[in-house]
C-alpha cells in the first residue's frame, strides 16, 4: 500500500499501473464508511498476493487530486475507489462495499495467478523474439498457453510467431481452441485469415502468373485476391492491402465482402492489441462508477492510420 500525493501521483499511480492494476482508495479521516472499507482493501491486497496494488489518497490532504477525480466521475461522496490499469482509469465503485462485493469487482479486472504467470512468460517471449531468439520465445509462449489455456493473448502471440516462422501446421493446431471466437473477437478472426492465407499459399499460382492475369484483365478479382493472399502469407502486409484495395474500389461486395474483411484483418494484425482493463458490458455492478475519463488506447501507427484512411475513402 502507498499514499498518493501530487509528488508521486505520476510515478506511483499512473506509471505503476502500467505494470499491474492499481486500486486507488479515496478516503478521509472523518469518514466512518472509509474506516470500514480501508481494512477490507488492505486484507484483499495481501490475499491477492501481488495481483493488484493498493494506493490510498487522503482527500483532505490532497484536495486537488480528489477534486479532479470527483469531477471526472461525477462522484460527491467517499469512500470511492478507482481502478487504474495501463495508465488509465477503467472502473470503480462508491461506498463501503462488503468484502464479497469488492472481490467480485476485483475479479472482473485483476488477473488470476495463472494469468499473471502466463503474462510473464508472454512478456519474456516478446523480449526474446525482439532479440532474435525465436526458439526460446516459442518455448515461453508454449509455456504461457500451458499455464493458462484460456489466455487468448498469449495463444494469439504463439500463433503469430509460428506463422512468421512458416510453421502453419503448428499454428493451426494452436489456433483451433480459440477458433470458435472468430465471430466475436476481431483479433482471433484476423489470425484465422492469416492462417488461411498461409495454408493456401503452397498451392497458389506464382506471382508472375498472377501479375500477368491481372494485367490482362484488371477485374480478375480471383487472381488479384490470390496475389494478395501470397503477400499476406509472406508478411508483406501493405502490398497485400494494396491489392485488396483495388478490389474494394471496383466491387465492394465482391465475394460477400471478402476483400474488405481480409483488409481489416491485416490492419488488426498490424495494430497493437487494445490495453487490458475495459469495463465489462451490461449493467453496472453495485456501487459501480460510470467511467468518464479518457479510454485506454494503443499508440497510433502512421502506416496503419494511412491504410485505414484509404479503406474509408474507398468505402465512402
Amino acid at each position: 500500500m502507498i499514499d498518493i500525493t501530487l509528488q508521486n501521483f505520476e510515478a506511483d499511480l499512473i506509471a505503476a499501473s502500467m505494470k499491474q492494476p492499481v486500486l486507488l482508495d479515496i478516503w478521509a479521516p472523518w469518514c466512518g464508511p472509509c474506516k470500514q472499507l480501508g481494512p477490507v482493501l488492505e486484507k484483499l491486497e495481501t490475499a491477492y498476493a501481488g495481483r493488484f496494488k493498493l494506493a490510498k489518497l487522503n482527500s483532505d490532504e490532497q484536495p486537488e487530486i480528489a477534486g479532479q477525480l470527483s469531477q471526472m466521475f461525477g462522484v460527491r461522496s467517499i469512500p470511492f475507489c478507482v481502478l487504474f490499469d495501463r495508465g488509465q482509469p477503467v472502473d470503480g465503485f462508491v461506498g463501503a462495499l462488503p468484502e464479497s462485493e469488492v472481490r467480485k469487482f476485483l475479479d472482473r479486472h485483476v488477473p488470476s495467478a495463472e494469468e499473471m504467470a502466463a503474462e510473464e512468460e508472454a512478456e519474456d517471449a516478446q523480449e526474446l523474439a525482439a532479440e532474435g531468439d525465436t526458439e526460446a520465445a516459442l518455448a515461453k509462449l508454449q509455456q504461457a498457453v500451458a499455464i493458462d489455456p484460456a489466455n487468448d493473448t498469449a495463444r494469439g502471440d504463439y500463433v503469430k510467431l509460428l506463422l512468421e516462422l512458416g510453421r502453419s501446421a503448428d499454428a493451426r493446431r494452436v489456433y483451433e481452441p480459440m477458433a470458435g471466437k472468430a465471430l466475436t473477437d476481431v483479433r482471433v478472426a484476423a489470425l484465422g485469415h492469416w492462417l488461411d492465407a498461409c495454408e493456401k499459399a503452397a498451392s497458389a499460382r506464382g506471382t508472375d502468373a498472377l501479375t500477368a492475369a491481372i494485367a490482362a484483365n484488371r477485374r480478375d478479382f480471383d487472381a488479384r485476391y490470390e496475389l494478395a493472399q501470397l503477400h499476406f502469407a509472406a508478411g508483406r502486409f501493405t502490398q497485400a492491402m494494396d491489392e485488396l484495395l483495388e478490389i474494394v474500389m471496383r466491387d465492394k461486395a465482391w465475394n460477400d465482402g471478402l476483400a474488405r474483411k481480409t483488409y481489416v484483418s491485416i490492419l488488426e494484425l498490424m495494430s497493437k492489441p487494445a490495453p487490458r482493463g475495459a469495463a465489462p458490458a451490461g449493467e453496472a455492478a453495485k456501487g459501480a462508477l460510470e467511467v468518464a475519463g479518457k479510454p485506454a488506447v494503443a499508440a497510433a501507427d502512421p502506416v496503419v492510420d494511412q491504410y485505414r484512411r484509404k479503406l474509408s475513402m474507398a468505402l465512402f
